[in-house]
């Protein structure tokens, strides 16, 4: 068992960067990954920002008093949800990732603050949706994030943290939410 804290996409944006992923033409997909080992798309079901990982059988009561704690001292100080998409592409080893664009520098702000409420570091942390994973070779650089690298997917706002367990089955990791915890303030009417 994992845990780690995340964000999940808008619905409207996974539609949108599925549909887009789907369009892709397989001769170009089978050029760019020629060489890697088990290359495989994961299901759009599962696409999320990881803010922070727990580790292995991490406390998961203690992980969520944590979350608790610092989310309400993040929303004393009333902030507001940042605005994001999900654009560009890139690789890390074994990784195709989709970018994560913050629409101004108050939203960057706002996600680095939802990175430090999820316990998590901002400094040098590179937000990304993992869309793709292979088990060994080496990605071409250019030609593989390239099939993505002009994507821009619609705006959407985070609105909650979400601490999800990932437990191996025998077709691979299986997510559940264990626990959601708002991270904006809806004022009523």
């Amino acid at each position: 068992m994992r845990l780690f804290t995340a964000v999940w996409p808008s619905e409207e944006a996974v539609r949108h960067l599925a549909s887009t992923v789907d369009r892709l033409r397989p001769d170009l997909v089978a050029e760019a990954t020629a060489g890697l080992r088990k290359f495989r798309f994961t299901p759009s079901q599962r696409w999320h920002l990881t803010l922070r990982f727990h580790g292995d059988d991490a406390d998961q009561q203690h992980v969520i008093e944590r979350l608790d704690h610092r989310v309400a001292r993040l929303l004393a100080a009333d902030p507001a949800p940042p605005q994001l998409r999900l654009a560009g592409a890139g690789t890390f080893r074994g990784v195709l990732w989709i970018g994560v664009e913050p629409g101004t520098d108050s939203d960057d702000a706002a996600l680095r603050a939802l990175v430090r409420a999820a316990g998590g570091d901002p400094r040098g942390y590179t937000a990304h949706l993992t869309i793709a994973r292979w088990a060994a070779g080496r990605a071409d650089r250019e030609l593989l994030p390239g099939l993505l690298a002009g994507y821009a997917g619609p705006w959407w706002q985070s609105r909650e943290l979400a601490v999800v367990r990932s437990d191996l089955r025998e077709g691979g990791h299986e997510y559940r939410t264990v626990h959601r915890v708002a991270v904006t303030r809806e004022t009523p009417g």
